[in-house]
């Protein structure tokens, strides 16, 4: 087996376990999962959201989604990862399924679904790999298939 095939599943294992952190909402998990180099900044872009910058304020607005959501899965697909020496490269869609508290206490509130296509970088770090940025674009799922219905209508 060569390298880069190792590399590539270290890689995958090391992004699969960055969303069971966040499904578990296990700060600690994510706190280890990130790089921590004092001469490397990380960031995060979660959708709809600024750029986040710095170890301390990407970690505090992943405790903070936490903590306000009471139910979050992920389903992968569309994974693709590329790894060059130290970094690696992974493309997803995250097919997320949440939900938030309901109003009868020890309910869980209505789910919803969403699609986020993700870029996740890592950055090798000893014999592991550490998340370096992420950054999430929610899809806007059906334009295509509404402008294709728009223009066969009769009159269109």
């Amino acid at each position: 087996m060569s390298t880069a095939r190792t590399d590539a599943e270290q890689v995958e294992l090391a992004n699969t376990a960055l969303y069971e952190a966040m499904e578990r909402g296990d700060t600690a998990a994510m706190d280890r999962l990130w790089l921590d180099d004092s001469g490397t900044e990380v960031s995060c872009v979660h959708p709809g959201w600024p750029v986040l910058r710095g170890r301390s304020e990407v970690l505090r607005s992943y405790a903070l989604i936490m903590a306000s959501t009471d139910y979050i899965q992920f389903f992968l697909t569309d994974v693709e990862i590329a790894v060059v020496g130290d970094t690696a490269l992974v493309t997803c869609t995250e097919n997320i399924l949440s939900g938030a508290p309901s109003e009868t206490e020890g309910e869980l509130g209505p789910l919803v679904g969403q699609l986020v296509v993700a870029t996740n970088v890592f950055r090798r770090v000893g014999d592991g790999w550490k998340v370096w940025s992420h950054h999430g674009s929610p899809v806007l799922a059906g334009r295509e298939d509404e402008e294709e219905d728009d223009s066969s209508e009769p009159g269109a």
